[in-house]
């Protein structure tokens, strides 16, 4: 069903764009590369076979050039601050589905403000931050919760065994903070919060058999927006490994190497979600191997659900709002080990 369909990833030849590119290839897609560097997206394309269009954001003619005959756009070029609206205007334009890999907060929350009202009057699909953060712990959060309707809170530890960020990922952290003013963002009461106050180090009881880890609370990722814009919990956290806080503080860390054979570094990850209601609670927990790579899985497998119908609604949602959460993270076992399995 996939085979031959033509999709535009915009900033193909980024580390995580690679990925993604590669993931659709392997389900039978054929990508159209396509980024703001007509050098580096030339260099992507050589000997691929795969056809090439440079595009910048600041030129909506070239956008769409980029989306002419694809039938979906999938956008890894950050800072998402700066590309994702006019992705999403180009894709409106077209008609065609919207996914990106953003992780900025304040970039995901301004794609539901912007173009909520606009994606759902033309039935189109937009759906921000369908990767490691924001979009993975969305859905565990939303296969725990089960039949409850509601929940007081909401937790999602990562314990990470190092990160080495790319330029991307420094490149949108340098635009959250400057955004922030330095300080720091929380969901609480219903709300995004902006303060200073400095972040506490906790001990989050990771299942086994990794056990209890020295992680930093507060450490706000992307979820904060996803959850609560399908769920009524009101307090959602989002916490990270002592470890993988300081490697992406320190400027020295370098981005991430290949280590296997399809390119993914040597980093583990486990992600603990857990709902709280009353003396109630409820866990799904992601064991897997680096966060860029299996954003790609995340973003192509929810590509192909929207194109072939399976989705549960329209308009701007994040990925626990328009899949079935629990069918979809399984879906994800060749990447992902899930405990317990939804």
């Amino acid at each position: 069903m996939t085979a031959g369909t033509r999709v535009a990833v915009y900033g193909a030849y980024g580390h995580t764009g690679r990925f993604v590119v590669g993931e659709l290839r392997e389900r039978g897609f054929v990508p159209l590369l396509s980024g703001r560097d007509a050098d580096k997206l030339k260099a992507a394309a050589y000997g691929t076979g795969l056809e090439a269009r440079p595009a910048s954001v600041d030129d909506p003619a070239s956008l769409d050039r980029m989306l002419s005959g694809a039938a979906a756009v999938i956008n890894c070029a950050g800072p998402f601050a700066t590309t994702a609206a006019p992705v999403i205007e180009a894709a409106l334009r077209a008609g065609i589905p919207y996914v990106d890999v953003a992780a900025e907060i304040e970039a995901v929350a301004d794609t539901f403000t912007h173009f909520a009202g606009r994606a759902r009057e033309a039935g189109a699909s937009v759906v921000p931050a369908m990767a490691f953060y924001g979009g993975l712990g969305d859905l565990l959060i939303t296969a725990a919760m089960g039949d409850w309707t509601a929940a007081d809170e909401a937790h999602i530890a990562y314990g990470l065994s190092s990160w080495h960020p790319t330029a991307g990922t420094r490149a949108a952290g340098a635009v959250s903070r400057e955004r922030r003013d330095g300080g720091s963002v929380r969901y609480r009461n219903g709300r995004l919060e902006y303060h200073q106050d400095a972040l506490p180090t906790l001990e989050w009881p990771f299942p086994a058999p990794t056990g209890p880890r020295s992680v930093i609370g507060e450490f706000t990722m992307a979820d904060v927006v996803t959850v609560p814009s399908h769920l009524s919990i009101p307090d959602v956290r989002t916490y990270m490994a002592v470890e993988a806080a300081r490697d992406i503080a320190a400027p020295g860390t370098p981005a991430p190497a290949a280590d296997d054979a399809y390119g993914r570094s040597e980093q583990i990850f486990l992600v603990d979600a857990v709902v709280r209601s009353g003396a109630s609670e409820r866990r799904a927990v992601a064991r897997g191997r680096d966060i860029y790579a299996v954003t790609a899985p995340l973003a192509v497998e929810a590509l192909g659900r929207i194109l072939t119908g399976r989705t549960r609604t329209t308009g701007v949602s994040s990925a626990g709002g328009i899949f079935d959460a629990p069918d979809f993270l399984r879906a994800l076992a060749p990447h992902i080990a899930l405990d317990p399995n939804p």
